[in-house]
């Protein structure tokens, strides 16, 4: 309806409700529609927005040492754990919706396992701003459109690192796991522009041939 009473591709639509969505006006919801958030419920969701790159660079920095504090003291049976969770991030990967639960597990299961309370918040609270906050939460979704999934071999390095309980080693695997992480942002990054690029293309073509016709 809004693409034929704007006389625009639903492309267009698409990416102006993600714009309002980042700006934390209207609230998306999967199955049900598009629902415009009153003032008071826009202000309030506006102050945790942080982009994908700032969180995932804050990661590195923080869950590298902590990989290296973990495995000066991991447990055999959190390393059982962890094995476990890097067959749940291969079965996760195979699924079209691109679930990244057991991802998350992994990395939370590894700040636990550092034993301290206070860097396991911190990994936790990086975690979570990957919902909570509205622009992180796009890019990564883009990310999953895109196909860019958790690397099951980057994960079982830092478990390899983990078991040799070698903190040097476990510190380069998490580093290195997460320099990925970055890069593959950076595409998806690329990529929105290029797809904006398209779209807008796409709709000077078609005003132009209402002109025209």
């Amino acid at each position: 309806d809004l693409a034929e009473q704007f006389e625009v591709s639903r492309p267009v639509i698409r990416e102006a409700i993600i714009a309002l969505e980042v700006q934390g006006l209207v609230e998306v919801r999967v199955g049900s529609g598009v629902y415009v958030l009153s003032a008071c419920e826009a202000e309030q969701d506006g102050g945790q927005d942080v982009s994908a790159i700032e969180l995932t660079e804050a990661r590195l920095l923080v869950e590298s040492e902590v990989a290296a504090l973990a495995a000066a003291q991991i447990t055999d049976a959190e390393l059982r754990e962890l094995a476990e969770l890097v067959d749940r991030i291969e079965e996760e990967n195979k699924t079209p919706d691109g679930k990244e639960e057991a991802d998350a597990a992994f990395h939370l299961a590894i700040a636990k396992a550092a034993r301290n309370s206070a860097l396991f918040d911190t990994v936790e609270r990086l975690w979570g701003l990957r919902h909570t906050s509205r622009e992180a939460a796009l890019l990564h979704e883009k990310a999953r459109h895109a196909n860019i999934k958790p690397i099951v071999d980057e994960h079982t390095a830092i478990l390899t690192a983990l078991r040799a309980r070698d903190p040097k080693a476990a510190r380069e695997a998490m580093r290195a796991h997460l320099s990925q992480v970055l890069e593959s942002l950076l595409f998806a990054t690329e990529q929105r522009a290029v797809d904006e690029a398209r779209r807008n293309m796409q709709a000077r073509r078609e005003r132009f041939s209402r002109v025209t016709a």
